[in-house]
């Protein structure tokens, strides 16, 4: 059986996830995957309407398996998110909305992602020199971008390609010493 959009149907334009089909299609998914890869996992779904009425997935992982989960940087618990994402036909604006994590890894990125944003910021003040990232995923470059929005003396921006795309950091005014 192939597996429907989990989308609203109210109008092609929506966006909107239908949480209960959402939840039933990832239920699916995961016995399915985590039987097929022979994983000792169990995992956890909650479920939370945000006041626009769009439905965040969170997705919880714990068992036994869980460090190949973080394996390298978390690489297979990004590919079961991401395959999860195929799978639920999201639109990848819609990606945000459903999200995978393993031991609170997610929760302690994004918050080194953050503090790193706030220091290189800092850096960059003190210094009027820019500060360049190694290359990131879209999602932990967006983090970055959106912590520094509204920093006083800084602008960012990213450069690069493909995986080689990374964020830097730029004095808000050119140093015209």
């Amino acid at each position: 059986m192939v597996p429907q959009p989990v989308r609203s149907q109210s109008s092609a334009s929506n966006l909107r996830l239908d949480a209960a089909k959402t939840e039933s299609e990832l239920r699916r998914f995961l016995d399915l995957a985590l039987a097929s890869m022979q994983l000792e996992l169990t995992y956890n779904i909650a479920l939370a309407t945000a006041p626009a009425g769009d439905a965040d997935v969170a997705v919880d992982f714990d068992g036994p398996d869980c460090p190949l989960l973080l394996d390298r940087q978390a690489e297979l618990l990004i590919a079961l998110e991401y395959i999860a994402h195929r799978w639920l036909r999201l639109d990848p604006r819609q990606h945000d909305h459903v999200r995978f994590d393993c031991g609170e890894f997610r929760a302690t990125r994004l918050e080194e992602l953050k503090l790193s944003a706030r220091v290189a910021a800092q850096r960059v003040r003190e210094t009027g020199q820019q500060f360049r990232f190694n290359p990131m995923s879209a999602r932990e470059r967006r983090i970055l971008h959106l912590e520094l929005t509204c920093a006083p003396g800084v602008r960012t921006s990213s450069d690069g390609a493909g995986e080689r795309r990374h964020v830097i950091i730029y004095p808000a005014t050119p140093n015209l010493k």
